[in-house]
Parts: C-alpha cells; structure tokens; sequence
C-alpha cells in the first residue's frame, strides 16, 4: 500500500490533482450509488450489493468502478443509480434489475427504458438530471457534488478542486481579507437566525481572548429536516474546508463539530474526512506550509433538540447539560468555555469554499438584496415530490410547491406551509407569491430556519396542527425558563382541550397574552418562537378555531373527539371487513346486510375508514349521524348498491 505523502503547498496540491485527474481519466464508466440514510432505507445497500456481485461475475472489475455517493434530493424515488460519463440517471433501482444495467447500459451503452423517470405531465422518459422537472428549476452549488464523490475518499473531493480554496485562503490572502470577502458575499447563517457570517467572524477574532474556537452545528432536529444531514453524509469535506478557512480567519487553533447522535452515518463520514485531512496535511501542524496549526473533534449530542441553541450546545460540549444560558454577551465573545467562540451551521460552512474560489461578487449575485446564495429545502408533506432542494434565495412559495414539488399530493386542494421547523408559521395561500428569504418569512409570522418545509393540504387541521408543534416544543423544551416550560404546558392543555371539543371563546384570549409573554420574556429562541404555528394558526385560519370552539366541529376532520364515523346504507356492500377490523366490536351486521356503527361503542380510530373498499365508511364532523333502522340491519344482495 502507497504511503500518503502529506501536502505541503498549494503547488503540490495542484500536482496531486493533476495525477488524480491522469489516473482516472474520463471514459471508464462509474456506477454511482446513492448510500444516503433515506436511499439505504429503500433498500440501496442490496442494490449496491447486487452491483459488486455482478461486476465481479462479468469480470469487469478492472473497467467498472463502484461508487457510493450521497443524497441528490429525489428521495421518493430512491434508490437512485447515475452511470458516468454518459450521466444516466436510474431510479427505484431493485437489485433484480442490477444484471440488466450491467448487460445494456455498462457492456452494450445501452437505455434500460423502465428504469428512467418519467415526467408525470409529458410522459417521456428523461434520462439526465437536469431533464427531471424536480431539478429544472433548481441551482445546486452546495449538493452538486454529492453524486460524484465518495464521502470516504478524500481524493474525489481533490479531484473535484476540493481544498483549493483552502490554499488559496491561507497562502495568498490575510485572515481580514478573508473576513471581508465572506462580509461583501452578505452571506447570512444557514442555522436559522441569518446572522451576517462575516461579521460574526470579525467580532470573534477581534475579541480580546487569545484562544478562539470554531463549531459546525450539525444538532439539526427539525421534524422532517435532513439537510445538513445530507451534506455531512454526502460531502463533509466541504464542511471541514469551510471550518478550516473560517478558524484560519478568526484564529482559532481548535474547532469541534457537533452531530447529533441520530445521525450516524454523518458522524462515521465526518470522523473519516477528519482523519484523512490529518493524513494529507490539511488538518495539524504547519497546514501547507503557512506556519497555521489547526485541529478539529467530533462531539456527538445526546439527542435534545434544545442543543441545537448555540449556548445550550456548548454547555454541551464542555460536559454539562444542554441548556441554554443569558447571553448577556454574545458567544463570539464569549462561547464555549467562556473563551470567543464561532459557532455556524453545517450549510453556512460548506459555503466558504465556494465564495473563497469564486468571489464574493459570485455568491452576492445568487438570491436577493439581503438574502444571498441559495437555500436548502426539505421539502415534505401533503406534495407530490418529497425531497431535498437547493433554490436560489428569493424563489416564491408558489414555484417550490408546484414547480419543483410537482403540486399537491392527490391533487388536494392546497392549505398552507409551514416553513423554518416546528417553530415556523403556517403561510396560507394568499402568500404563496412571497419569495423566500429571511425576510420576507418574517413578514407573515413565519421564518427561514435551518430548512423544513412542510406542506399542508385541505384534509389539515389547523388547530391540531398548533397543538402538535406544540407538543413536540413541550416534549423538547429544557424547562429551565419559566415562561418557556409553563407557557407550553398552558398551551398545550389549552389546544388539546380546543381539539377534543371542551374549548370556550376565553381561551383565544388566554392564548394570545401566553405566546406575547413568552416572546418577550423566554430564555431562548426556542420560547420566543414556539408560539409561531399557534398565532399563524389564529391569524389565518380563525374561522377553523370559532369552528373548534363554538360550532364543535373539526371541517378537517382530523380531531377524534369532534369526528364520526358512519356506514352509508347506500354503499355498504356487506363484505364484513370492517366488521372483522374493528377492535372494540362497535360494527353490526351480518354476511348480506347492511353494517351500522354502534356509536357509543366506536372509539373513532378509523380502522373501518381505512379498510373499506367500497368506500361506505364516511366521516362526519357535526352533521346529524342517523339513526340504527327501526327493523334492524335490512339485507342486500351482495355485490349490488342499495
């Protein structure tokens, strides 16, 4: 085995890049293999498996290299195979369908039509990625990438100019040059509080404290979120490379990167990148030759959602729990173990590279006036095309939705978003024009946040949809502030009471004076913006709460309490599924006549509603149920509607 010689300047960089790009050429054909978390759970590990198997059977190791790469966004269509150079994209690859590709598209350059996608509207096959509506209206700088390297492997990310930009930084420009063209880029924090990057940078280096620390935020706990999940699994060095131009620009001799221990398979990548970055002397001493020293840890979170708060995870860090504390000064200043401290989000530092090798003037023309760049979605929920997105700042709601998400999912009529996590607000249609940034958001009561995307359909509730976010903020709260812990206990009892049909007009007004204290007196940005979905809710959607409150209803009829479920005569065809599903035996009936709910049996779980293939069983929400026939269940012949 060849020993790895270190790096020592950006010459000998450039001479390692160039014997990569020798050895590999272009025309030997890469089967690339999605190994991301949402892939491997659709059974791309077997695929990948299959691909070793019947390489080695046909004997072409030699001619066919194997890739495992990471998330490119279309994850309801995984697991998905690209074959290069010709660039063929495969989706919902079986591995009974491995020998196929292997024998038509890697021996005979041919298309197995089957396996390519087709556009829903046209109906043609598409082939290549930039054909797929899902990718069409999409800018990719960041997850790019993510097909062409395997994240183990430190010579593809080299091969695809990786740590140039580190060169570049530390042998031809100052630490405050570097701060200035990350401030002229006007790139803002990817976490969630878009706060100036550069800015941030300068504050922390010009802080009085000589030791300075560096962190990449990967504690993303966002129900639904997995956007910096995917860079971490898919590209770390690009993370590892903006973190060390970052501690590079501010000082620091040491930097962590947090992961939250969900995440796995982002912590094995971002460990290994780590130590072959040590091995190819751009982690350690003397880094290229500059005379900077830099070193970095993973610390793996103890799964609390509230460690995401740049204070409660450095607690964290430093082995106390992870709570928030007053940041009567800011962590720049004073951070983790009580010394300046740069804290950004895993997206904010995979931008650096980029803006380091292109300019500032490149980044700054993506996006909008005070947005710039792109952003990453989840986009998930009631949509026809669920999946990870990069967009450029300023696209409006309407265009992610529809063009990029394909629409509503059964082509439902659209409700409202919610955008920025479980403390985002719900947008309603008549917003759907607004471009997204962080402004913008903030207008109509919602926010960036690190990425989530939820999209809502007619068959939402709105008010149960608050209770929910709720809940899951009281389940993640630290409880250490007392307007946090008890205004989300309030308000979750309040809700749910609302939900099961027990809400009285008061409680409006109840609600609204706990989220305006909470705002103004919670610890943390968790308390001061849990209360976005309830007030969003109340805003938008009050017709939905007078609903709940006056009339008991739920027109969604999503809420138990205020819902029924009744066997329509007309339809019944007798099969005794629902009968035999019941749990609680509230369905009557025999073999040949017409069921009836006993309501004072039925627990309302929607088994029946589920099963039904003739689609007898309705719901109701405040409509009259009528009543068990005087003479019993009356008989029908089977297979014909009343």
């Amino acid at each position: 085995m060849e020993s790895i010689k270190p790096v020592r300047n950006p010459e000998e960089l450039e001479k390692l890049h160039q014997k990569i790009e020798s050895e590999r050429g272009n025309e030997k054909p890469i089967v690339s293999i999605c190994i991301s978390t949402g892939c491997v759970a659709l059974g791309a590990t077997s695929v990948l498996e299959a691909f070793k198997n019947g390489i080695k059977k046909t004997k072409l190791e030699k001619e066919v290299e194997i890739k495992e790469t990471g998330c490119l966004g279309f994850c309801e269509q995984g697991p998905r195979v690209t074959i290069y150079p010709d660039e063929i994209c495969y989706f919902k690859v079986k591995p009974d369908d491995v020998q196929e590709i292997i024998s038509q598209t890697i021996k005979e350059n041919k298309i197995v039509e089957h396996l390519l996608y087709t556009d829903p509207i046209t109906r043609k096959k598409v082939r290549r990625l930039d054909e797929i509506p899902f990718y069409k209206d999409q800018l990719r700088p960041l997850l790019e990438n993510n097909a062409r390297i395997d994240p183990k492997n430190i010579l593809d990310y080299i091969h695809l100019d990786g740590y140039k930009a580190l060169a570049k930084a530390i042998t031809q420009m100052t630490p405050q040059q570097i701060i200035e063209e990350i401030k002229k880029s006007k790139l803002r924090g990817r976490g969630g509080g878009g706060f100036p990057t550069g800015i941030k940078w300068e504050t922390t280096r010009n802080a009085a404290e000589q030791t300075k620390y560096v962190i990449v935020n990967c504690d993303e706990g966002d129900p639904g979120a997995f956007m910096d999940r995917s860079l971490m699994d898919g590209n770390p060095h690009s993370v590892l490379e903006g973190l060390i131009i970052g501690a590079f620009a501010i000082g620091a001799k040491e930097g962590y990167v947090y992961v939250r221990e969900e995440y796995p398979l982002a912590t094995e990548n971002i460990t290994t990148a780590i130590d072959q970055a040590k091995q190819y002397g751009f982690l350690g001493e003397d880094i290229l030759g500059s005379g900077f020293n830099f070193n970095v840890k993973v610390h793996k979170g103890a799964g609390a959602f509230v460690s995401g708060e740049s204070s409660a995870l450095m607690t964290a860090i430093e082995g106390k729990t992870g709570e928030p504390r007053p940041k009567y000064i800011r962590t720049a200043v004073k951070g983790l173990w009580n010394k300046p401290t740069c804290l950004n989000n895993v997206k904010t530092w995979a931008n650096i590279p980029l803006i380091i090798m292109k300019g500032a003037e490149w980044f700054k023309n993506i996006g909008t006036e005070g947005s710039s760049g792109t952003a990453i979605f989840s986009l998930v929920g009631k949509i026809k095309n669920t999946g990870l997105v990069e967009v450029p700042m300023g696209i409006t709601l309407r265009d992610l939705i529809y063009k990029i998400g394909g629409g509503i999912k059964d082509d439902n009529k659209f409700k409202a978003v919610q955008t920025g996590g479980p403390s985002g607000g719900f947008i309603p249609e008549e917003y759907l024009d607004l471009q997204v940034d962080f402004d913008e958001l903030d207008k109509v009561g919602s926010m960036m946040g690190s990425g989530g995307l939820v999209v809502m359909d007619e068959d939402t509730c709105m008010v149960d949809s608050a209770r929910y976010f709720v809940d899951f903020l009281l389940e993640e709260s630290c409880g250490k502030c007392i307007p946090c812990r008890e205004g989300l206990r309030v308000l979750s009892k309040i809700l749910g009471n609302i939900c099961e049909g027990k809400g009285e007009h008061v409680d409006i007004g109840i609600v609204e004076d706990i989220a305006f204290t909470m705002e103004n007196a919670s610890l943390c940005a968790l308390g001061t913006t849990a209360t976005n979905p309830v007030l969003t809710s109340l805003k938008y959607f009050r017709e939905e709460w007078d609903q709940h409150i006056k009339d008991k209803r739920c027109i969604a009829k999503v809420c138990k309490s205020l819902t029924n479920f009744y066997i329509d005569p007309k339809e019944c065809q007798a099969c005794l599924i629902c009968l035999r599903e019941c749990p609680t035996k509230a369905i009557e009936g025999e073999k040949d006549q017409v069921h009836w709910i006993n309501q004072e049996k039925c627990e309302k779980c929607g088994i029946c509603y589920e099963v039904c293939k003739f689609d007898a069983v309705k719901k109701l929400s405040g409509e009259p149920i009528p009543s068990k026939p005087a003479n019993g269940m009356k008989p029908i012949r089977k297979g014909v509607k009343q």
